[in-house]
C-alpha cells in the first residue's frame, strides 16, 4: 500500500468517524427537547406536529447514518480494489493513443456506476422514508423515469464538455488549466439560462401563474424593490413531494421567478409576498453575484491543484493509474476533495448564514414588518417538518441556513 493511498483511507475514516458523531450529537440534542422544547420552539409549531418533526430529524439521521458508512466502505474498497485503474486500462484501449474521448467515456462509466450504487438507498428514501411522513407524491414510473432522464442529460451534456475540456488539455500546453477553468465556468454561467428554458420543463411543468391578487402583489413588490422578472412561473412539484420552496433563476431579461404549487397551497398571499421579497433580498444585496465570484475562485483553484497533481509522480502511480493519466486524476481529485472539504464546511455555512440574515433583513424593511415573513418561515417549518433544535456543531456542518428560532431572534431585533 502506498503512502498516498493509506492517507486517503485515514481522511476516509476521519470524515466517517466526524459525520456518525455529530449525527449522535444531534440525535442527543433533538431527543433532549423531545418532550419540552425551549419556549421559542414551543410558540412555532404545536404538541402533535412537533413530535412527528422530532420523528422526522430521528428517522433521517438514522438514515444517514447508514449511508455515510455505506459512502466510506464503497470509497474504500474502489481505491484499494484497483477496480478504477483496470477500468481506464480497458476503456482506453477503445481508442488510438492520445485521443481525448475514451477518458471523457471513462470519467461517465464511473458517474454512472457510482450513481447506480446509491439507487437502493435513493429509492429507499424516497418510498420508506419520505413516504412515512407524508411527503412522497411520486410513484415507482415517475421515479423511475427522472432518473433515466437524469441520466440522458447527464450523458448529452457531460460527454461532450468532458472530451472537450480533456481535448483542450492535450493541446494548450502547461496553462491548460486556465483554458479548462474559462470552458468550465463559462459553461455553468451558461446553464444559468439554459437549464430552467430547456432541462427544468424536462421534468416537471411550468404554468404562468395565474391573474388575481397573488400575481398583481408579487409584480408589484418586484416594481417597488427594482426586481423586475419576466414572468412568475408555478412549477408542479406536488407531484413529487410535499415539502417546498421558491427561487428565481437567470439574469437580465431572461430572470423568471418559480413557485412551487405547494408552496403558494401553504401560504397565505402576504407570506409568499415576504418569501419572494426574501429572495429579491439575495439579489439587491449583491449575494448572486459574491457566490458566483466565489465560486469562480475556487473552481480557478481546483483547476490549478489538479494541474499540479498530474505532474506529481506519485499522485496517479500511488492509486494505479497511469502517471500523466488526465483521466486519472480528474477522477481522483473528484473523489478526494471531499475528504477535505468537509472540514471547511462550516466556513462556507457561516457565509451562507450571514447572506440569509440579510435577505431577512431585506425583506422585513419590503414588507414594512416581520410578521409576514415570521409567518411564512413557521408555516414552512411545520409543513416541512424542520429540526428546530439542531446541535450547534451539526447544523454549523450541515445547515446553509440559520435556524427558524435565530432568524426570529434576528428579526426581532431589527436585523
Amino acid at each position: 500500500m502506498t503512502g498516498i493511498l493509506l492517507l486517503a483511507l485515514i481522511l476516509i475514516s476521519l470524515r466517517l468517524a466526524a459525520t456518525l458523531a455529530l449525527l449522535a450529537l444531534n440525535r442527543r440534542e433533538v431527543r433532549r427537547w423531545a418532550g419540552s422544547p425551549p419556549p421559542a420552539v414551543a410558540a412555532i409549531m404545536d404538541g402533535p406536529t412537533y413530535a412527528r418533526a422530532v420523528d422526522y430529524s430521528l428517522a433521517k439521521s438514522a438514515f444517514a447514518m447508514v449511508t455515510a458508512v455505506y459512502d466510506a466502505v464503497l470509497l474504500g474498497f474502489i481505491f484499494l480494489s484497483g477496480i478504477l485503474p483496470a477500468l481506464l486500462a480497458r476503456v482506453s484501449a477503445w481508442g488510438p493513443p492520445g485521443a481525448a474521448w475514451p477518458g471523457a467515456v471513462f470519467l461517465i462509466l464511473v458517474v454512472v456506476l457510482l450513481g447506480a450504487c446509491s439507487l437502493p438507498f435513493d429509492a429507499w428514501e424516497q418510498f420508506r422514508l419520505e413516504a412515512r411522513f407524508g411527503f412522497n407524491r411520486s410513484g415507482p414510473g415517475l421515479w423511475f423515469m427522472d432518473k433515466v432522464k437524469g441520466l440522458a442529460v447527464g450523458l448529452a451534456i457531460g460527454f461532450p464538455l468532458l472530451w472537450v475540456l480533456l481535448a483542450l488539455v492535450h493541446r494548450a500546453g502547461p496553462a491548460w488549466w486556465v483554458w479548462g477553468f474559462a470552458l468550465v465556468f463559462g459553461f455553468q454561467l451558461a446553464m444559468i439560462v439554459i437549464y430552467p428554458r430547456v432541462i427544468l420543463p424536462l421534468f416537471n411543468r411550468l404554468s404562468p401563474l395565474p391573474e388575481g391578487d397573488l400575481r398583481t402583489r408579487l409584480f408589484a413588490l418586484g416594481e417597488r424593490t427594482g426586481f423586475r422578472a419576466s414572468t412568475i412561473e408555478v412549477m408542479d412539484g406536488s407531484k413529487r413531494s410535499g415539502h417546498s420552496n421558491a427561487f428565481f433563476t437567470g439574469f437580465g431579461r431572461f430572470r423568471r421567478i418559480v413557485l412551487f404549487d405547494t408552496l403558494i397551497g401553504q401560504l397565505a398571499p402576504e407570506e409568499l409576498e415576504a418569501v419572494l421579497a426574501h429572495e429579491i433580498g439575495h439579489y439587491r444585496c449583491g449575494h448572486i453575484p459574491k457566490h458566483l465570484a466565489l465560486s469562480g475562485a475556487l473552481m480557478a483553484a481546483s483547476f490549478a491543484v489538479i494541474a499540479w497533481l498530474v505532474r506529481a509522480p506519485w499522485f496517479n502511480a500511488g492509486f494505479g493509474f497511469p502517471p500523466g493519466s488526465l483521466a486519472g486524476s480528474f477522477l481522483l481529485f473528484g473523489l478526494l476533495s471531499g475528504l477535505i472539504t468537509f472540514w471547511f464546511s462550516p466556513l462556507g455555512h457561516l457565509l451562507s448564514r450571514r447572506h440569509e440574515f440579510e435577505a431577512d433583513a431585506f425583506a422585513r424593511r419590503a414588507m414594512g414588518a416581520a410578521t409576514p415573513l415570521v409567518g411564512a418561515l413557521r408555516r414552512l417549518a411545520e409543513k416541512n417538518l424542520s429540526n428546530l433544535t439542531p446541535h450547534p456543531w451539526f447544523s454549523a456542518f450541515h445547515y446553509s441556513h440559520p435556524t427558524l428560532v435565530e432568524r426570529e431572534k434576528a428579526l426581532a431585533l431589527g436585523g
